[in-house]
C-alpha cells in the first residue's frame, strides 16, 4: 500500500549550511520530519492529531549528492506500508533543476494513542486518509 504523494519546494537558507560549505547532514533528516508532519497536519483534523501521536522507532538515510545554499530542493514523502502500530514513511530529496536525487530516507513510526502514550494499532480511518 503506497500512499499519495506529498511534496514541498523550499530554497536551502544559509542556516542550513555546513563547515563543509554544503548542507549539514542533519538538516536533511529535519527536512523529512517537517515533510512527515505536514502531510499529517494536511490530512487530518486538530482532534485526530490529539487523539493519535506518531513517535519514530528508526531513520535510515542514504546522501546521494550534496546541496547547497540558495538552490531549490523538493521534498517528496509518503506512506509505503503499515503493519499493526507500525507505519513506514519514505522521502526523496530532488533538485529539480537537474532532477538528481539528494537524500532518499525512510522512517518507522509507531501509532500512540494520545492519552495513554501506548502503542495503538493504525485504524482503518487513518490508513484511508493516505491511500
Amino acid at each position: 500500500m503506497k500512499s499519495e504523494m506529498f511534496s514541498h519546494r523550499f530554497t536551502v537558507p544559509a542556516a542550513a549550511i555546513d563547515a563543509m560549505g554544503h548542507v549539514n547532514n542533519v538538516t536533511y533528516l529535519q527536512w523529512c520530519l517537517d515533510a512527515a508532519e505536514a502531510h499529517w497536519t494536511s490530512k487530518t483534523s486538530e482532534a485526530m492529531r490529539n487523539q493519535y501521536v506518531w513517535v519514530v522507532l528508526n531513520h535510515f538515510i542514504s546522501y546521494k549528492a550534496p546541496s547547497f545554499e540558495g538552490e531549490e530542493l523538493e521534498i517528496n514523502t509518503w506512506v509505503e506500508t503499515n503493519d499493526g502500530a507500525k507505519s513506514e514513511r519514505h522521502y526523496r530529496i530532488v533538485r529539480p533543476k537537474d532532477k538528481t536525487t539528494i537524500v532518499e530516507a525512510k522512517t518507522l513510526w509507531c501509532l500512540l494513542e494520545g492519552k495513554t502514550h501506548r502503542p495503538i494499532k493504525i485504524p482503518e480511518q487513518i490508513i484511508t486518509l493516505f491511500t
